[in-house]
């Protein structure tokens, strides 16, 4: 590859190397310093970049017809983002994405109109193909658990499948994507860290 950075050699390593279109595009990426509540996309505006994480915390979010904020998605160190569907990419989005934290973040220009540079090279099909899985995927266990999940259940799932969350996005956010208030939250939190410590005490020496 003539030109490399932390995202082309991310992508080389996730994919295998390029075709020369891919890898003209993936060269043209931007590296962005993004402090902490800076907006990345805000509702109204066009989506016309992929996004790599190299280091930091973006979250994506709705405000409702009230102007509260509700959390959809978060994407820590590594992760990919981008309008992955031609209406994602045309049309003007109603949701926001800011960093958490201060974030190093990678940004690749899309073209609107255009199929994505990658389209017929079998990697990157294949990585969309996953992509649009885990999306649907995840919607639907989402709609499950807040139908048949308790608070304690959705935040004892959250840990276990994300438990980098827990430890770096703050509570409030946290408590908008399980749906709760960050006082339930909170006093969650607390009873599961009591019984917790309770049962090592159990299982103790005596």
């Amino acid at each position: 590859m003539s030109v490399s950075s932390p995202l082309t050699l991310f992508l080389t390593e996730l994919l295998g190397a390029p075709p020369p279109g891919m890898e003209t595009w993936w060269t043209r990426a931007e590296r962005r310093l993004l402090e902490r509540g800076q907006p990345l996309l805000r509702t109204g505006e066009h989506w016309r970049h992929l996004w790599w994480v190299e280091r930091g915390a973006l979250r994506l979010y709705y405000l409702d017809r009230d102007g509260a904020e509700s959390n959809k998605n978060f994407f820590l160190d590594g992760a990919l983002c981008w309008p992955i569907t031609p209406t994602l990419r045309q049309q003007p989005v109603m949701f926001h994405v800011e960093p958490l934290e201060d974030s190093v973040v990678w940004a690749l220009p899309l073209h609107p109109s255009d199929p994505l540079p990658g389209a017929g090279w079998a990697p990157w099909t294949a990585l969309e193909h996953r992509v649009l899985c885990a999306l649907l995927d995840g919607k639907m266990q989402r709609e499950q658990e807040f139908l048949q999940l308790s608070a304690r259940q959705r935040y004892t799932r959250l840990l276990e499948q994300h438990p980098q969350w827990a430890e770096r996005i703050a509570l409030k956010h946290l408590a908008s994507y399980l749906g709760v208030t960050d006082v339930s939250l909170s006093r969650l939190r607390s009873e599961m860290g009591l019984r917790a410590a309770h049962k090592t005490q159990r299982s103790g020496p005596g």
